[in-house]
């Protein structure tokens, strides 16, 4: 039986790399979209998935093609090079903060991008099923609208998210005007060990990590009272490639159910590493949080603030359990655990590098040694991990 053909875009991101994971092990056969002028670092998280064995010819992996979703050309291109059967929309400028300081570019690939897709899909491959990757960010989050349904009304607060929400109507507009299967998942916040590090969830494991080891001084934040629903992104691409398996396409929402603010976020991810932090008990930009010897761990930075803040997001996620039977695996505080546990592993091994042996420990520091000499004597190029801390909350 010849093999299913999925195209993803947005390959090389968080959940663009578990869902070729999750599809490779179903049997797809896995094609990506790769920009020419995407970060060869985002390419580490699909490395694990590309088998050579007795030649460079010899592999098996995501196929990954040069395109773009700003240029039509490359996109119909490459959907009919691929002919795929399934199309997961997932690429995309995700970084809400940084949309308001490129809301055109924003625009550009969130928006416009998907409709150069589907317009494609339409023209070349119209048996294609299509998966838009929605967000909760479309949502107003205002308190008397929460939990958020398939049925509360939209209200984007930043551009991001009103590219997101015209990249979600055109889905639905297509898929009752041309009859083409197009299914969008709302999808809430989801992160993992993959997260990108400019992202609030993984700058506060990632940084707090690396105070605890000595290799930085502090943490900077905006606002910490904003609350989210966080989940896994590995177990969310299941619901994804759920939705494309439906017999009529729909759109879902995704998430936990669960609300949590990003203060819990960072006096979980302390808690686990056995860091005692406590707040100076001031609001705003005046706010700090200390050690228990009177150090400033976290400050408050405004470059951090949205001009426009989504309070309080929380999914009704009935509709994708009742149809999909899918539901949330991994909660709150194993999502935090696994992170921590995996930066501080990063962030050990930077500490080594460093000379710091005495923060990593003798055992730890042993078990680097040995995996760097190996890796010196072997020629094998390891991650440059010093690149931290960088724009958002």
């Amino acid at each position: 039986m010849e093999k299913r053909k999925a195209l993803i875009t947005g390959i090389t991101g968080q959940d663009g790399s578990y869902l070729a994971e999750f599809l490779l092990k179903k049997g797809y056969e896995v094609h990506g979209i790769v920009r020419r002028t995407s970060n060869f670092n985002n390419r580490d998280r699909l490395e694990h998935l590309t088998n050579r064995k007795k030649s460079f010819d010899d592999i098996s992996g995501p196929i990954l093609h040069y395109g773009d979703l700003t240029d039509s050309t490359s996109v119909k291109k490459l959907i009919k090079e691929i002919m795929p059967d399934e199309v997961y929309n997932l690429g995309a400028q995700s970084h809400v903060r940084i949309s308001f300081d490129v809301p055109e570019n924003t625009s550009d690939v969130v928006a416009l991008g998907t409709l150069r897709m589907l317009e494609a899909i339409r023209d070349i491959c119209p048996k294609a099923k299509f998966y838009q990757a929605s967000s909760s960010e479309m949502f107003s989050g205002k308190p008397t609208e929460v939990p958020q349904s398939e049925k509360t009304p939209f209200h984007p607060r930043s551009p991001y998210g009103c590219a997101k929400v015209y990249a979600h109507n055109i889905t639905v507009n297509y898929r009752e005007s041309y009859g083409i299967y197009a299914s969008s998942g709302i999808l809430f916040n989801h992160e993992s060990e993959r997260r990108g590090e400019n992202f609030v969830t993984r700058k506060i494991t990632r940084t707090l990590c690396q105070i605890k080891l000595g290799l930085v001084d502090c943490l900077s934040l905006g606002n910490l009272d904003s609350k989210r629903d966080w989940g896994h992104a590995e177990n969310y691409v299941e619901a994804m490639w759920l939705i494309l398996q439906q017999e009529q396409p729909d759109d879902y929402v995704v998430g936990t159910g669960e609300m949590h603010s990003i203060r819990e976020f960072l006096e979980e991810a302390a808690n686990i590493l056995g860091m005692k932090i406590k707040s100076n008990g001031k609001t705003g930009k005046d706010e700090e949080y200390l050690d228990e010897n009177g150090k400033v761990i976290v400050k408050i930075d405004s470059i951090y603030m949205r001009p426009a803040e989504v309070d309080v997001l929380c999914a009704d996620y009935t509709k994708a359990k009742n149809k999909l039977g899918w539901e949330p695996r991994i909660r709150f505080k194993q999502l935090v655990k696994r992170m921590v546990e995996h930066d501080l592993a990063l962030a050990q091994k930077e500490a080594y590098v460093e000379g710091k042996e005495k923060e990593v420990g003798e055992k730890i520091s042993s078990s680097i040694k040995i995996l760097l000499e190996f890796a010196e004597k072997y020629g094998i190029k390891l991650p440059d991990t010093k690149k931290w801390n960088s724009e958002e909350n």
